[in-house]
């Protein structure tokens, strides 16, 4: 509990700097995260100080200045590198309030309210972030709804808000973020967001938690000037980064027509479920037309039990029958991989190479995948499944995951060679085809057989495949 003088402090929250909004990873991308709550601070009055300390540095002077610090953890990477944040910002000013917001703040508040934070909020953070800031000038130490502390947990607030324009001025510049790589040309990449939340619900991912199968649709005006400030500010491709954008397909397709229409040499990617794929694969040769250059899709793996264990909703013959329709789009799928879980085998791992050499996808993904671990948040949909407590070991707060090992320490020790080779290959510049034949000759080695001769299927698209310039995780 802070003293009568620290909160009299927290007076001042109107003033340029005493608010301070941190981003530390929003995979390459200028963060979004800081763009919403920036728009709803400045509407009410307040001057918040940005950093994005993936890009820039945050300097003693900016912890010393705020009053009120938030830290946006919308992911697991985001959140180690927030927590260091935090406990500078306790070294400096020990003062300031904290708070975190994001999907993780939630998932982890439990740990982050005793150790590290003063508050966390989770959900549709911006209206709540702003609650909480005029609250506490007005000296008020009641949290309003949807914010967590140490004495009251509050749960998400999971309803549709009214949306401003994402306000992205004194964020740094686009030409410090990812850039669209295709045919050797470098082109600056800008990133928005059409919808919140997914109506799926994979078991590992982390939205299912706080939405349970909501979303709500960002007014496509909102969106479209969103991207027009980017696109004036230098921008050549967007990356539309929702769970799912083809959660709303008729929302999706609006927005893009009209962004075509605007501007028709601006190129576009998106994320969406192998599922929708194929469900709307009739839209494909259209969204190619208006700029669509790769679908991002979370292919996760090609064993069947393993995708069923995570509910995933299809199968591998589906990634087959969506790689034939982007094909014949002329649209590249990226898949998104994660090849270790508590349910993999030596064989799955090596199935999932071959399947990636037989179908020539070995350049259309970025290598780290290769390498991906099931996390296993606190609050997870598979800690809600009896079969769960097989595998299940315990809780590493301070790493904000339950741990688990394989029943094969083969597979285990794979992984951490895999992640191993992946990071020197990402520092010595190699290429994914490089990378992935050095991760081939691995894994069948600790099989201990000669990796087979694959010949690669002959596909519509040839040539380098088209990808942002950072390799990102979560």
């Amino acid at each position: 509990m802070q003293t009568l003088e620290q909160t009299t402090a927290l007076h001042d929250l109107a003033e340029p700097g005493r608010v301070l909004l941190i981003s530390c990873y929003e995979l390459g991308r200028q963060p979004l995260n800081l763009a919403f709550p920036l728009a709803f601070l400045r509407e009410a009055g307040y001057q918040p100080a940005v950093v994005d300390t993936s890009v820039e540095t945050l300097d003693d002077d900016a912890l010393r200045s705020a009053r009120f610090i938030a830290i946006s953890v919308p992911m697991h990477t985001a959140l180690r590198l927030g927590i260091e944040i935090a406990a500078r910002a306790r070294r400096v000013n020990p003062q300031a309030r904290i708070c975190f917001y994001g999907l993780y703040a939630w998932l982890n508040a439990d740990y982050l309210l005793r150790e590290h934070a003063d508050y966390a909020i989770g959900g549709e953070v911006e209206q709540a972030l702003l609650a909480l800031v005029q609250a506490l000038q007005r000296g008020d130490d009641d949290p309003p709804p949807g914010v967590s502390t140490s004495q009251r947990l509050s749960p998400p607030q999971v309803t549709r808000i009214a949306f401003p324009i994402p306000d992205r001025a004194g964020l740094p510049n686009h030409r410090a973020y990812a850039r669209l790589m295709r045919d050797g040309i470098a082109v600056p990449a800008g990133y928005t967001e059409t919808t919140r939340g997914c109506v799926h619900t994979c078991l590992h991912c982390p939205v299912v938690p706080v939405y349970k199968g909501r979303f709500f649709a960002i007014p496509r005006a909102v969106v479209l000037e969103d991207i027009r400030r980017q696109v004036r500010a230098g921008i050549g491709h967007i990356t539309f980064g929702d769970p799912d954008f083809l959660n709303g397909p008729t929302h999706a397709l609006r927005i893009c027509r009209e962004l075509h229409e605007r501007y028709p040499t601006i190129t576009f990617d998106f994320t969406t479920r192998i599922e929708h794929i194929l469900e709307h694969r009739d839209l494909l040769p259209e969204f190619k037309e208006l700029g669509c250059v790769f679908i991002l899709s979370a292919v996760e793996t090609v064993s069947e039990h393993i995708l069923q264990a995570l509910d995933k909703g299809h199968t591998p013959q589906d990634v087959i029958d969506a790689l034939a329709a982007c094909d014949a789009a002329g649209i590249t799928l990226r898949p998104s991989l994660l090849p270790f879980t508590p349910w993999t085998t030596l064989d799955d791992y090596l199935d999932l190479l071959t399947f990636f050499e037989t179908w020539d996808l070995a350049g259309a993904v970025d290598p780290v995948h290769f390498s991906i671990r099931l996390l296993v948040p606190p609050g997870s949909a598979l800690l809600e499944r009896p079969e769960s407590a097989t595998w299940l070991g315990e809780l590493d707060e301070a790493g904000f995951t339950w741990t688990w090992r394989n029943p094969d320490p083969r597979v285990d020790e794979l992984q951490r060679a895999v992640a191993a080779l992946v990071e020197m290959a990402e520092r010595d510049g190699s290429s994914p085809v490089e990378t992935f034949a050095r991760i081939k000759a691995l894994a069948w080695g600790v099989k201990g057989v000669t990796p087979p001769a694959v010949t690669p299927l002959r596909r519509a698209i040839p040539g380098e495949s088209p990808r942002l310039s950072e390799s990102w995780f979560c």
